[in-house]
């Protein structure tokens, strides 16, 4: 079935959706570089154009578009319809040709053991919170569902690979996001208004969703499990918050909020960046394309944000045109929009 979403004239879901591949493309050369290599290859600024036709993503692209089919496909948004979907699409992921990105080793492990049809819950690496979790999350914030289950969706495609509590909070406080700024919040908002969700969700622990996955060596209850997620992401916006309230001193971002090659970092420095860049879009991708960090995943999140924001109206025309996977793409969200 058509993933339905609700959207505004400014295509607010083509805006993130191509957003974030906008920003994977432009962190892709910069993600193993220092911000001084950086800055002697693209100026002060950082990269702003991109390069190559087409101009070719990550991972971080092709997994959101795994994650995009796999609801575009669903007959309904439940664990059982929508698991099955996603394990497809991430296995199908791990084995192609175009899986040449040096993709992350625990998505890699987890598919193998997916491929081999190992019951989720055992097939993921319980023990990691990495970015994968929440890099292709994007998706999920543009669903016209309810937040109960914006959640579950969120917390499964997450958990199918990365297990980490932390993994679970931070892909379900990314999609909040997108689907906040989808529905007009301004994105100065956001650090409070998630800093209130991750509050509100902290002791809920999704069986319906998530299963025994909560059962670990010195864990008592899922509740025990699931706060420890939602407490480290609530570190990670206290330390978004203490950067906002300092003045910008046009460097790393990554300095202040963590370099993005764990979750809650990801979504905590993409959106430092957004938020010092706040009229302009492709600022905020080149500022997190500048980073020592993860910067394809936090460009990536950031184009996410921005163009759920904006819409297409945030990006350069003819750059729709030039992106890697264009085609499915522009296919998603015409669904969508």
């Amino acid at each position: 079935m058509i993933a339905t979403v609700i959207d505004s004239p400014p295509r607010r879901a083509a805006g993130s959706l191509f957003g974030l591949a906008y920003g994977d493309a432009l962190g892709k050369p910069t993600e193993f570089l220092t911000v001084a290599e950086i800055v002697r290859r693209y100026g002060p600024t950082g990269p702003r154009e991109l390069v190559g036709d087409p101009a070719l993503v990550t991972d971080d692209t092709q997994m959101a578009l795994a994650v995009a089919w796999a609801l575009h496909d669903a007959p309904a948004y439940s664990p059982e319809a929508v698991e099955p979907l996603l394990r497809q699409r991430f296995v199908a992921w791990s084995v192609s040709p175009d899986n040449n990105r040096a993709p992350g080793m625990t998505c890699l492990r987890a598919c193998a053991e997916l491929a081999l049809g190992t019951r989720w819950q055992a097939a993921t690496v319980a023990g990691s919170k990495g970015c994968g979790a929440n890099m292709r999350v994007t998706p999920v914030g543009l669903l016209d569902v309810d937040l109960d289950t914006l959640a579950g969706l969120a917390q499964l495609q997450a958990g199918l690979t990365h297990g980490h509590p932390t993994g679970l909070a931070a892909s379900e406080l990314t999609a909040y996001a997108v689907r906040l700024l989808r529905d007009g919040a301004a994105p100065a908002e956001l650090p409070g208004l998630l800093t209130a969700r991750a509050h509100e969700q902290r002791g809920v622990y999704r069986g319906d969703w998530l299963g025994d996955l909560w059962q670990r060596p010195g864990v008592s209850t899922p509740a025990e499990f699931i706060a420890r997620g939602w407490d480290e992401c609530l570190h990670a916006l206290g330390r978004l918050d203490a950067a906002l309230h300092r003045g910008d001193d046009g460097g790393d971002p990554c300095r202040h909020t963590g370099e993005g090659w764990i979750a809650e970092e990801a979504l905590a420095t993409a959106l430092l960046c957004v938020l010092r860049h706040p009229d302009d879009p492709v600022g905020a991708l080149a500022r997190g394309a500048t980073t020592a960090g993860d910067s394809d995943s936090i460009a990536a999140l950031a184009g996410a944000f921005v163009g759920a924001a904006h819409g297409m109206a945030a990006w350069p025309a003819g750059w729709a045109a030039r992106i890697e996977y264009a085609d499915q793409l522009t296919a998603l969200a015409g669904a969508a929009d």
